[in-house]
C-alpha cells in the first residue's frame, strides 16, 4: 500500500541491485554475528520479479553494480582477517617453521572434517541418507587422519606450549578455530549460516566477474563488429562515391562537352547570323547609298530644275514686267497724246461753238 514504492522501478538508483540479483550481504548475512542490519536500498521482490522478466528481453548489466558492491564488501572482510592474523601473530609464541606447518596441517584437517559433517547433516536433512553415510564415513578417515598430525605435533613442541590454545584465522569468514576444537563446534562453524553465506557471496563473485567478463567481451565483439561492418560500409561508401564522383565527372565532361558543342554551335549560329547581318547591312547600306546617291541627283537635277524654272520664270517675269512697263509708259504716253488732241479737240469744240 506504499505509493512511493509503487512509483520505483527496479532501474532507479535507489534499488538496491544485489538484491535484484539475490546476492546482497544484508540478507544473505542477516541473523549471524556479522548481521550488516538493514540495506540503504530499496529491496523488494516485487521489483526482483519485475527485473528477471526484463532481462529476458533485454540485457540491463545490473551485474556490474552487484559485483562492485560485492567486491567492497569482501575486500573489507579481507581486510578484517589480515588484521587479526597480525594481531594473533603478535599475542601467541613465536615458533618454528617446521612446528607452524605441522599446526597448519591441523587446521586444515579440522577444516575438512568440518566441512564434511556439515554436508553429511546436509544431505541428511535433504534425506539423502546413503550419501549422508558415505560422508561420515570419510570423516572417520580424516580423523585418523588429524589424529596422526596431531602427534606429530604434539611430539615437536614441549608440553607447557602445546597446552596453549592456538588459534587461526577462517580465511573464509574471518572467524577464530582452534587448534583443539572438536568435532561438534567444527562442524558447527563450517555448516554454520555465517560460513556459508560467506561462501555464497563469495561464489556469487566469481559468478559475476565470469558473467561481467563474458558480457564485456561480446560487447567489445559487437563494437568490433560494428565497426567493421561500418568500416566496410565507409569503404564501399567511398567505392560508391568514387563511382558517383567519376560518374559525376563524365556526366560533368559530357555537359561541358555538349554545352561546348552548344556554344560552338551558338558561335557559329551567331556569326552566320553577324555575317548575314552585316550582308544586309552592308546590301542596305549598298541599296541606302544607291538610293541616296540617287536622291542627290535627283535632288541635283530638281534643284538644277527647280534653279531653271526659277531662272526661267524669273526672266519671263522680268520680261513681262518689263513688256508691262513699257506698255504703261506707251499706254501713258498715248492717254498723254490722246488727252493733249482731246483737249485741243474739245479747245477746237468750244472755240468753234464760241
Amino acid at each position: 500500500g506504499d505509493e512511493t514504492r509503487q512509483r520505483v522501478k527496479f532501474t532507479d538508483d535507489r534499488v538496491c541491485k544485489s538484491h535484484l540479483l539475490d546476492c546482497c550481504p544484508h540478507d544473505i548475512l542477516a541473523g549471524t554475528r556479522m548481521d550488516l542490519g538493514e540495506c540503504t536500498k530499496i529491496h523488494d521482490l516485487a521489483l526482483r520479479a519485475d527485473y528477471e522478466i526484463a532481462s529476458k528481453e533485454r540485457d540491463l548489466f545490473f551485474e556490474l553494480d552487484a559485483m562492485d558492491h560485492l567486491e567492497s564488501f569482501i575486500a573489507e572482510c579481507d581486510r578484517r582477517t589480515e588484521l587479526a592474523k597480525k594481531r594473533l601473530a603478535e599475542t601467541q609464541e613465536e615458533i618454528s617453521a617446521e612446528v607452524s606447518a605441522k599446526a597448519e596441517k591441523v587446521h586444515e584437517l579440522n577444516e575438512d572434517i568440518g566441512k564434511l559433517l556439515a554436508k553429511a547433516e546436509q544431505l541428511g536433512a535433504e534425506g539423502n541418507v546413503d550419501e549422508s553415510q558415505k560422508i561420515l564415513m570419510e570423516v572417520e578417515k580424516v580423523r585418523a587422519k588429524k589424529k596422526e598430525a596431531e602427534e606429530e605435533y604434539r611430539n615437536s613442541m614441549p608440553a607447557s606450549s602445546f597446552q596453549q590454545q592456538k588459534l587461526r584465522v577462517c580465511e573464509v569468514c574471518s572467524a577464530y578455530l582452534g587448534l583443539h576444537d572438536n568435532d561438534r563446534r567444527l562442524a558447527d562453524h563450517f555448516g554454520g549460516k555465517l560460513h556459508l553465506g560467506f561462501i555464497q557471496i563469495r561464489e556469487k563473485l566469481d559468478q559475476l566477474r565470469k558473467t561481467v567478463a563474458e558480457k564485456q567481451e561480446k560487447r567489445n565483439q559487437d563494437r568490433l563488429r560494428r565497426r567493421e561492418e561500418r568500416e566496410r560500409e565507409e569503404r564501399m561508401g567511398r567505392r560508391s562515391g568514387s563511382r558517383n564522383r567519376d560518374r559525376r565527372r563524365s556526366r560533368s565532361r559530357d555537359r561541358r562537352r555538349r554545352r561546348s558543342r552548344s556554344a560552338s554551335r551558338e558561335r557559329r549560329k551567331s556569326r552566320s547570323r553577324s555575317r548575314d547581318r552585316h550582308r544586309r547591312h552592308r546590301s542596305r547600306s549598298r541599296s541606302h547609298s544607291r538610293g541616296h546617291r540617287r536622291g542627290s541627283r535627283d535632288r541635283s537635277s530638281k534643284h538644277k530644275y527647280r534653279r531653271f524654272t526659277l531662272y526661267f520664270r524669273s526672266s519671263r517675269e522680268k520680261s513681262r514686267d518689263r513688256e508691262r512697263k513699257e506698255k504703261s509708259s506707251s499706254e501713258r504716253r498715248h492717254e498723254s497724246t490722246n488727252g493733249k488732241s482731246r483737249s485741243k479737240r474739245s479747245e477746237e469744240r468750244e472755240a468753234g461753238e464760241i
